[in-house]
């Protein structure tokens, strides 16, 4: 695969064979992006997890004390006050039958459904077509939900949901190259706590396999592991 200049010249500064700190790679990235665009600074966690056992599987949602930097693009499905309270703080799209009609027609200009779950119903016929593209509202995304305007603040203000891919490994965005230095390090050492805090009882041997920091077109840099607080 043919790769860019910029990225050649970086991959030159990378030590292949060794592991940096959070605050090396950061360093590294930022020190040598020279992007005509926002590129996203990307977390990549391969873990020690047997994803075909549901008590090792991980999906939840998260927020990052710096946020992400991505604005999501929100459909509440919802009527009544709940679509009124959706719509005073921010969510995009507001509706119920028409815009579950618009799905069914191939609209998808959204990234995340919220949902009560009175609702359900009506999106149960979408499941094929939500499940596949990962759009499905469910309860341990937090987006099915009681409380829309506690909810749609959330998402709004950076809330992600997370959720292992079927060979056990979790990619998230921790920000992008407009954010501080100092942005990008508390959110990974956040986002680092996090996920130790959340590896599953079943779950043996190594559970941080590898981690790797990235932009939008960096190569990987990995990260050494096992440790909360590292030397610089």
């Amino acid at each position: 695969m043919k790769r860019s200049k910029k990225y050649t010249d970086l991959a030159s500064l990378i030590d292949r064979d060794k592991k940096y700190s959070p605050k090396q790679a950061i360093d590294i990235l930022f020190d040598n992006i020279k992007s005509t665009f926002s590129e996203s600074i990307e977390v990549h966690f391969k873990l020690g997890i047997d994803p075909r056992h549901a008590d090792q599987q991980l999906r939840g949602t998260h927020t990052l004390p710096n946020g992400t930097g991505k604005s999501k693009t929100i459909l509440v499905i919802a009527e009544g006050e709940n679509a009124k309270l959706a719509q005073d703080n921010g969510a995009d799209f507001v509706g119920t039958d028409e815009y579950i009609e618009k799905i069914q027609k191939g609209w998808f200009d959204f990234d995340l459904i919220i949902t009560t779950p009175n609702q359900m119903r009506k999106l149960g016929r979408l499941g094929k077509t939500l499940g596949s593209k990962g759009l499905m509202p469910n309860p341990k995304a937090g987006t099915v939900t009681t409380d829309i305007e506690k909810t749609v603040k959330e998402f709004k203000s950076g809330k992600f949901e997370y959720r292992n891919d079927k060979e056990g490994n979790m990619h998230i965005v921790i920000g992008n190259v407009k954010f501080e230095k100092n942005q990008i390090l508390e959110n990974f050492d956040n986002l680092y706590e996090f996920m130790l805090k959340e590896k599953p009882s079943k779950s043996k041997g190594a559970y941080f396999e590898s981690i790797s920091l990235c932009s939008t077109q960096s190569p990987s840099i990995f990260i050494e592991p096992l440790k909360i607080k590292w030397d610089d």
